[in-house]
C-alpha cells in the first residue's frame, strides 16, 4: 500500500488545491472501502471456514485457503485506513498500530498476487506434467512450498518495518509515513535519500510485486492454451474456471492503481514541489477502493464460477464453495495427509 507523505513533508494538512470532483471521489471511496470491508470479512471468512475446517485438504483447497487468509487478513484492517482517510491522512492510533496495520497490509496484499502465481504455476504443472504431478503433487508438500509467497511478500515489506512512523507537522497533526532524517545531517540530503529511496522502492514493488506475477500467470496460461490446443481440448476443469475469473479480476482491478501508483512514484518530486500531475492525486481515491474491492471478491467468484446458476440456487453457500474449491476428482492419498492430484489423462481431459 502506498502511503501519502506530501503532507508530512510540507508540513500542512491541507492541499492548497483541490481538483474538481475530489471530494466526491473521497467521499464514495469511503463508501466503497466500507462496503470491501463488510463482504470481505465475511466472505473471506467464510471461505476459511469451508476451506480449512470442512473440507478434505488438497492442494487447491489449501491454495485458495490461504488466498482467503490474505484477503480476510487484508480487510480487517480497512476501518483503520477508513479513519484515516476520514481525516485526510492523519494518524490518530500512535506508532505501533501505524507500523502493524501497514505491514499486515502490504504482506497480505503481495500475498495475494504471489499466491495467485503461485496456483497459476501448480494448474500448468498439472497440464504439462501430469504423471509427476500425480506422483509428487501432494499436501505435505504444497504445505511447505506455499511458504516461499509469504516470505518474498515479508521481504517487500522490510521498508515500511524500517522507514515507517508517525510524524508530528508543525500544527500537531500526527501522520503514518516514511521517514528518512537519520539517513543525512541536512534537508536537502535527506529530501534526496527520500526521493531515491521512495523512487525505488516504488518501481520494485510494480515489477515484483505485480508485473513479474502476472507475467508468470501469462505464461503459464499461454502454455496450457497450447497443452489444450494440441489435443484437441476446448473445455476447461472447474479450477482452472476458478483461476481464471479470479486472475482476471485481480488484473482489472489492480492495473489502474498500479499504473498510478508507478506514475506517482516516478513524478513524485515534480508532484511534491511543482504542483504537477494534479491528476494522479484525483486518481488515487478511486483507483485504491477498486484495487481493495478485489479482496471480497474472489468468495462471490468461488460461487458463481464454480457451478451453473441452477445448483447455486438449490443448495447451501458453503456447499457451493466446497464444489467450486474441489479438487477435479476424488484425489488419492499417498498417507493420511498427503493426496495426490487427479489422474494425468482425467485431468488432461476436464482442462
Amino acid at each position: 500500500m502506498e502511503v501519502n507523505i506530501s503532507n508530512a513533508l510540507n508540513g500542512s494538512e491541507e492541499m492548497l488545491y483541490e481538483p474538481p470532483g475530489h471530494r466526491a471521489l473521497w467521499i464514495l471511496s469511503l463508501l466503497a472501502l466500507g462496503v470491501t470491508f463488510v463482504l470481505g470479512v465475511l466472505g473471506n471468512g467464510l471461505v476459511i471456514w469451508v476451506t480449512g475446517f470442512r473440507m478434505t485438504h488438497t492442494v487447491t483447497t489449501i491454495c485458495y485457503l490461504n488466498l482467503a487468509l490474505a484477503d480476510f487478513s487484508f480487510t480487517a484492517t480497512l476501518p483503520f485506513l477508513m479513519v484515516s482517510k476520514a481525516m485526510r491522512e492523519k494518524w490518530p492510533f500512535g506508532w505501533f498500530l501505524c507500523k502493524l496495520i501497514h505491514i499486515v497490509v502490504d504482506i497480505n496484499l503481495f500475498g495475494s498476487v504471489f499466491l495467485i502465481a503461485f496456483i497459476a504455476l501448480d494448474r500448468c504443472i498439472c497440464v504439462l506434467h501430469p504423471i509427476w504431478a500425480q506422483n509428487h503433487r501432494t499436501v505435505s508438500l504444497v504445505r511447505r512450498v506455499i511458504v516461499l509467497p509469504w516470505i518474498l511478500a515479508l521481504v517487500l515489506t522490510l521498508p515500511i518495518f524500517i522507514f515507517l512512523t508517525t510524524v508530528e507537522d508543525p500544527k500537531g497533526n500526527m501522520y503514518c509515513t516514511f521517514r528518512f532524517d537519520f539517513w543525512g545531517d541536512t534537508v536537502e540530503k535527506q529530501m534526496a535519500v527520500a526521493m531515491t529511496m521512495l523512487t525505488v522502492r516504488g518501481i520494485i514493488r510494480f515489477v515484483v510485486g505485480f508485473s513479474m506475477p502476472m507475467s508468470i500467470v501469462a505464461i503459464c496460461y499461454g502454455l496450457i492454451a497450447a497443452k489444450m490446443h494440441r489435443k484437441g481440448m476446448i473445455t476447461s476443469s472447474r479450477p482452472l474456471r476458478v483461476l481464471t475469473a479470479v486472475v482476471a479480476s485481480f488484473f482489472v482491478c489492480w492495473f489502474p492503481f498500479q499504473l498510478v501508483a508507478l506514475l506517482s512514484t516516478v513524478w513524485l518530486k515534480d508532484m511534491l514541489f511543482l504542483g504537477k500531475y494534479k491528476i494522479l492525486d484525483v486518481l488515487v481515491n478511486p483507483t485504491s477502493s477498486l484495487a481493495f474491492f478485489n479482496s471480497c471478491l474472489n468468495p462471490m467468484l468461488y460461487v458463481f464460477v464454480g457451478q451453473d446458476f441452477r445448483e447455486r440456487l438449490l443448495h447451501s453457500l458453503p456447499a457451493s464453495l466446497e464444489r467450486a474449491l474441489s479438487e477435479d476428482t476424488t484425489p488419492t492419498s499417498d498417507t493420511a495427509a498427503n493426496v495426490a492430484s487427479p489422474h494425468p489423462e482425467t485431468e488432461l481431459q476436464r482442462m
